[in-house]
């Protein structure tokens, strides 16, 4: 059973995610704020994703978000009123994995949930290597080696980079992206993609430039 920390301050919310997740098959912790839902994360290594809210009373969910990739690359969904694209590109800056603005349907969050959870936890199942250029990536246990130096990267950042070298040679659209990495029920901005891109060839180094763009249409890996 994959367990799942909700952190939210609204009680109410707290119970009717609380509700639709274990009626769905998942254990679920709930913390009212960040202070809890920290020690609550520091605590239970097993925890499959976080369901964090931005407007807390104590921390905030900005903060907490980075205490968070400072420790692990679970995946973050960020669930809060504010809904303005800045908070968003924020959120994925930081390492939040998806966004959803209240009011929303818990449905909804259901059917996001499982999507970062089949994208996240699916792809262990796979065996092997992939390599090009000097980048090696572990799917099993979603490793990346440069040169044989390991470098982190979040779990979106692995995802693109994975489509990019299945896909080595040829234009990857922004489109294609979204609805590979992020899924189809995403309704963020096709910058996030952009947004992605720039963090990942800042962690690739001298290799950033097999990452090429083509303009209006996406990327491709390209070592020519």
């Amino acid at each position: 059973m994959q367990k799942v920390l909700v952190i939210e301050d609204e009680e109410g919310m707290r119970d009717i995610l609380k509700t639709y997740l274990e009626n769905n098959g998942y254990e679920v912790l709930v913390a009212e704020n960040g202070k809890i839902g920290l020690e609550y994360f520091n605590n239970n290594k097993d925890i499959s994703i976080i369901l964090l809210d931005i407007m807390l009373p104590d921390i905030s969910g900005w903060s907490l978000l980075k205490t968070i990739r400072e420790k692990s690359k679970v995946p973050v969904m960020m669930i809060t009123a504010r809904g303005e694209e800045y908070d968003k590109l924020l959120g994925f800056e930081l390492g939040a994995d998806d966004y959803v603005v209240k009011p929303f349907s818990p449905k909804e969050v259901i059917a996001r949930v499982k999507a970062i959870l089949s994208r996240t936890y699916g792809a262990s199942e796979e065996d092997g290597k992939t390599e090009y250029e000097g980048i090696s990536i572990n799917v099993s246990s979603r490793e990346v080696t440069v040169d044989g130096e390991k470098i982190d990267l979040t779990p979106k950042e692995f995802d693109l980079l994975k489509l990019l070298i299945d896909n080595k040679g040829k234009v990857v659209s922004l489109e294609k992206c979204l609805n590979e990495v992020w899924g189809y029920d995403f309704y963020g901005d096709l910058r996030t993609v952009d947004t992605h891109i720039k963090q990942l060839r800042e962690k690739l180094g001298e290799k950033r430039k097999l990452i090429k763009t083509v303009w209006g249409i996406g990327y491709k890996l390209d070592g020519e």
